[in-house]
């Protein structure tokens, strides 16, 4: 299972022009997101969440051997070797690309694909390791990513009661985009206020349509 979580601005965005983080969620919602990291077998995130936030990954309260397996999807091996999500109080997993050489110490690292990471060759590694339930976090990027394959299974997004604008700011899902007839088909399947805040809760279709 595959769970795409974010959330984002009233007006789309998942942060500001700085490509910082920005604190969308209310307090209900971070409990929930809690709960959420809490019952997964692995968080992912791409390198730019690493670069521009520097997140631990981890689930306050739990001991290293309960945490969830933290992935960076990092083609080019840009994480940096003081970066949070390399401490100790989770195992790491870098996913790479086949060409990069990179290694950081305290971190396995999996290398899939020529170019860009191949997705479904990481989940069928991640499988292979015990990986059942997957929560991919961000940033916009790898959310793309996930939905140009066609492999998510799950998509949570919580709408904050805020506009922050900006035509380079941040979305859910940036890439390169999906043509228009190629768009990924959602079934909304919930739809609750968390705080001052919307959840809405979609099941993807297998991909592209």
């Amino acid at each position: 299972m595959v769970t795409v979580n974010c959330a984002m601005t009233a007006d789309g965005k998942i942060a500001g022009r700085s490509r910082k983080q920005l604190r969308i969620s209310s307090a209900e919602d971070l409990e929930r997101v809690k709960r959420m990291r809490a019952s997964s077998d692995a968080i992912l995130v791409g390198v730019g969440t690493v670069l521009a936030d520097d997140p631990h990954l981890t689930v306050k309260g739990l001991p290293p051997e309960r945490n969830p397996l933290r992935v960076v999807l990092d083609s080019n091996g840009r994480t940096p070797a003081g970066a949070r999500v390399l401490d100790a109080r989770a195992r790491t997993l870098i996913v790479t690309v086949e060409g990069c050489t990179a290694t950081w110490p305290g971190a396995d690292v999996l290398r899939a694909g020529r170019g860009k990471v191949d997705i479904a060759a990481m989940l069928e590694s991640l499988y292979d390791r015990g990986v059942r339930t997957l929560m991919v976090e961000g940033g916009g990027e790898t959310i793309f990513s996930f939905f140009e394959s066609g492999m998510v299974d799950r998509y949570c997004v919580f709408v904050g009661s805020m506009i922050v604008g900006g035509r380079n700011s941040p979305t859910p899902a940036d890439g390169a985009g999906l043509p228009e007839e190629s768009a990924a088909r959602l079934k909304l399947v919930g739809c609750d206020r968390l705080g001052d805040g919307v959840l809405l809760t979609y099941e993807a279709g297998d991909g592209p349509t």
